[in-house]
Formats: structure tokens, C-alpha cells, sequence
């Protein structure tokens, strides 16, 4: 089946719709996570997601139901945790481990077939449904209206946390917020990418975009930006190429990095060349 054949068919368009969505709530969430360096954070909600997802399957739950379970569950209480910088890397470490050992115990505790589970750790874009395809975009107009409301705050937050709790700043309820955002944004991008390298979606593209600017807004554009070239371009590269479409995603991704890393020390080698 020809490239041209392949662009009419209705579980492409339903990818490309979903690798869209996704695209714009990891850009977005994706700035504040590198800004408050929390990287890490995102790894352990992914992580601890799949540890939901294995609950699920011996439940007898759709595992999709237990990512999102673990997600929020992590998320919530890592927020609860983790208000500080010194405070965080221990905290989600010992979280993650904990997680990671009950995933495996429960994996082993499965009796069927575990395959819709460890899908999970790669992902399946091109298995999103249209049912999928409807809960992603619900999902995205509450991730996207939940960073709207807490936009101004959890940027004062996060780029001076101590003038911000001076002048009455919740830390502790921003750093749950944010949390909870991370968790349902993992969640969904980890069916596109997978558990394994849903860093790629929500970290790379926004820590590019914050190599070539220093104001909020138009780092959010550009990593949305980024976000959506990568998700888009590896799903229609994967269509030509019998290779993962997490693999074209991660590529673009990762050299979107490399060329953002080069320009902005070109623009700071240069007299007054700080981003823009």
C-alpha cells in the first residue's frame, strides 16, 4: 500500500488527531516541569502509572483506567511531598523504587496474558479508537483550563518560590495542582510514546523551546510547536519506514534539542545575545 493510500485510511487520521492533542497539552505542561526542574517528577508518574495499569489488569480493570489511577495517585501525593527543590529528588525516588517493586509483585500476581499492559511501556499511537481519541481531548480541555487558571501564580511560583509564598502563594496546593496536571498529561502521552520515553514528549520540546526564550508565553508556543512536528512528523515517517513511531518521535524530538542548544550558544556567544 502506497504512502498516499496510507494518508486515507481512518486509523491514520485518528492518530495524527490524537498525536495532535497530546502534542499540545505535553508542549504546554512541559514548560513549567523543565522551569521547576522536575524531570525526574515526570518519570516517576509514568512509572508509577504502569504499577496502576498492572493493578488494573488483576482487577480485571481496563489497564488504561489503572495508568491513569496510578498517575493521579503519584502525582497527588509526590505534590504533597515535593513543595521544594531539596525536598523533591528523595521523595520521588523513594516513591518511585516502592512503586516499581509493588508493579512487578502484581505483574506476577496476573494470571492472563500481560501484553495490553506492557504495550504501555512503548506505546501505540496508531492503536488509539475514536473512544480514545474522545477521552484525550476531554482530558486536554481539563489540563489546558486547569494551567490557565493557575498560570500567573505557578509562574511566580516557580521562578521565585520565596517572594511567592511571601506574598501569600500556596506552594504546596501549586506544587499538588501542577502534580495532578503532569499525571493526566503522562498518562495520555504515555499511549503514544510509552512509559519508557514519555520524556521525550513532555521534556525535550519545551527544554528546547526554553533554550531560545526567556519569556513564558512564547516558550509555551514553542514547545507546543515542537511537540507537534515531532508527534506528527514520526507518525508519518513511521508510515514510510517499518520502524516505532516513538523512535521518529524521540529523534525529532531530541534534534529539535541539539539545534536549539546550538543556536542559543551561538546568540550568547555574541555581545548581548542572552534568548530573547
Amino acid at each position: 500500500m502506497s504512502f498516499t493510500d496510507l494518508l486515507g485510511l481512518h486509523f491514520v487520521h485518528t492518530a495524527l488527531l490524537a498525536g495532535a492533542v497530546i502534542a499540545v497539552l505535553a508542549g504546554a505542561i512541559g514548560v513549567f516541569v523543565v522551569i521547576r526542574g522536575m524531570s525526574f517528577a515526570v518519570h516517576a508518574v509514568s512509572e508509577l502509572g504502569f504499577t496502576g495499569a498492572a493493578g488494573a489488569l488483576v482487577l480485571g480493570l481496563d489497564p488504561v483506567v489503572g495508568l491513569l489511577a496510578g498517575s493521579l495517585s503519584a502525582g497527588a501525593l509526590l505534590g504533597l511531598l515535593t513543595v521544594r527543590g531539596r525536598e523533591r529528588d528523595s521523595a520521588i525516588g523513594s516513591f518511585l523504587a516502592f512503586g516499581l517493586g509493588v508493579g512487578v509483585l502484581l505483574i506476577s500476581l496476573y494470571q492472563g496474558y500481560a501484553t495490553r499492559a506492557t504495550n504501555l511501556l512503548f506505546g501505540s499511537i496508531v492503536g488509539v479508537n475514536d473512544h480514545q481519541l474522545v477521552v484525550l481531548a476531554v482530558v486536554a480541555v481539563v489540563v489546558l483550563a486547569g494551567l490557565t487558571l493557575v498560570f500567573r501564580p505557578l509562574l511566580f511560583a516557580s521562578v521565585d518560590p520565596d517572594a511567592a509564598e511571601a506574598r501569600g502563594v500556596s506552594l504546596r496546593l501549586l506544587s499538588v495542582i501542577l502534580l495532578l496536571l503532569v499525571a493526566l498529561t503522562t498518562a495520555e502521552a504515555v499511549q503514544v510514546v510509552g512509559v519508557l520515553l514519555v520524556l521525550t514528549l513532555v521534556i525535550t520540546p519545551a527544554a528546547a523551546a526554553t533554550r531560545l526564550t526567556a519569556r513564558p508565553g512564547v516558550a509555551v508556543a514553542l514547545s507546543v510547536a515542537i511537540a507537534m512536528v515531532a508527534t506528527e512528523g514520526g507518525i508519518l515517517l513511521s508510515l514510510l519506514k517499518p520502524y516505532p513511531t516513538s523512535f521518529f518521535i524521540s529523534a525529532i524530538s531530541f534534534a529539535a534539542y541539539l539545534a536549539a542548544r546550538s543556536l542559543s550558544t551561538v546568540r550568547r556567544a555574541r555581545p548581548g545575545g542572552a534568548p530573547a
